[in-house]
């Protein structure tokens, strides 16, 4: 058999040795705490149960969605309104996703043909550069260095490269680092979109996720934001709904018209009691978003604070469910030491490798356990020995 070329730039790589060692670890009785993938463990609220079991319920909702409900984008218009201050067409300007991921995997789709450049950020979330690459599109990363904050440097791309380039993705509060950009990082991104006709995708997953008291609020809210590109948010982590898959792409009415183009030849929309269960969660009682918020804090600061405590030194990230750790003294390949945590503490981490060449050095670790599992993990590290 032969397949597609372009399968050759994916692999499981680094996930299916760490998901080796667990199974092998677990089979013989060891416990294995996994810190490696975001996958949220806070459920949704019972109201947003209740709304998508009822709906579910429904016999007559077991038809082709075919598109978003009317009542779901004038819901998510009037939360973009009331969250972010941002005025949203709900026709023109929304458009709903199976989840994030698969908007991000499928939106270059609609931008780039095969050879035309995007720009996507390193380290970044792999599939800011995957979703581009199904579409054949070449690859220019923009470093996130920690010099800078781990925020790019846009004067830093090269004049001809920028010049070249259709789409760039950015995302802040940002995964793997867990930063947020200043205010004067998005006028200059817009003013670097318009100057080059580039379309910006920001990725606003975490917006919610942010502690010590700041805040965080949306690249639509900047003049010209709206003229250059869209937002993507996601249900995922703010409401508990990960495997619902439930996210919109928002902003400029081109681009949002054009993916909405390219779904409808692809997918037969959301699934009608998903549709129900998302406007539950927006327009609903709000206090699950801090409670929520509150307890990924709470985690943070065991986390860091326990692991610095045994000396790995780990800094308290700004935001996100994720902390961003420089590898321990002693180590030199973020792989490496991830498997060696894995075999020797029993606590699987994600190494930095795995975010784009900029994220040698690191690993991520994903807030994702409730706190006496991580105050475990720290005392399963720290017995292991392996911090030299």
């Amino acid at each position: 058999m032969e397949f597609a070329k372009r399968m050759d730039c994916f692999g499981e790589g680094i996930f299916s040795k760490l998901a080796e060692i667990r199974k092998r670890k677990e089979g013989a009785g060891e416990e294995v705490i996994d810190l490696s993938i975001g996958a949220p463990n806070i459920p949704p609220v019972p109201h947003v149960v209740k709304a998508l079991c009822e709906a579910a319920a429904d016999p007559a909702n077991y038809v082709y969605a075919i598109s978003d409900q009317r009542e779901l984008l004038e819901a998510v218009s009037a939360w973009y309104k009331r969250r972010y201050g941002v005025e949203l067409d709900p026709e023109r300007e929304i458009c709903s996703l199976l989840g994030s991921q698969e908007g991000l995997a499928h939106i270059a789709l609609s931008i780039a043909d095969p050879g035309d450049v995007v720009l996507a950020p390193d380290p970044c979330y792999p599939v800011f550069a995957d979703g581009p690459r199904i579409a054949g599109a070449a690859i220019w990363y923009m470093p996130q260095k920690k010099e800078n904050g781990w925020v790019i440097r846009l004067s830093d791309i090269p004049e001809d490269v920028a010049r070249k380039a259709k789409l760039m993705v950015v995302s802040y509060p940002n995964n793997p680092t867990a930063v947020m950009a200043p205010e004067s990082f998005y006028e200059e991104l817009v003013a670097f979109a318009k100057k080059y006709d580039i379309i910006v995708l920001h990725d606003n997953a975490y917006s919610e996720l942010v502690f010590d008291g700041k805040t965080c609020g949306s690249f639509l809210t900047y003049p010209g934001a709206k003229e250059v590109g869209v937002e993507f948010n996601s249900l995922s982590k703010t409401y508990g709904l990960a495997g619902a898959r439930i996210g919109f792409c928002l902003g400029n009415e081109q681009v949002v018209s054009k993916l909405k183009l390219l779904k409808s030849n692809m997918d037969y929309g959301m699934f009608l009691p998903l549709q129900k269960a998302a406007i539950a969660a927006i327009t609903g009682d709000q206090s699950c978003v801090e409670s929520t918020r509150k307890a990924y804090e709470d985690r943070r600061n065991a986390m860091c604070d326990g692991f610095t405590s045994i000396g790995w030194k780990m800094e308290r990230p700004q935001a996100t469910m994720f902390v961003w750790a420089p590898i321990p003294e002693g180590y030199v390949n973020s792989e490496e030491f991830a498997m060696e945590m894995v075999e020797k503490a029993g606590v699987m981490v994600t190494p930095g490798s795995a975010f784009g060449p900029s994220g040698e050095g690191f690993v991520r670790l994903a807030l994702v356990q409730d706190r006496e599992v991580l105050d475990r993990a720290v005392r399963a590290v720290k017995e292991s020995g392996i911090l030299r």
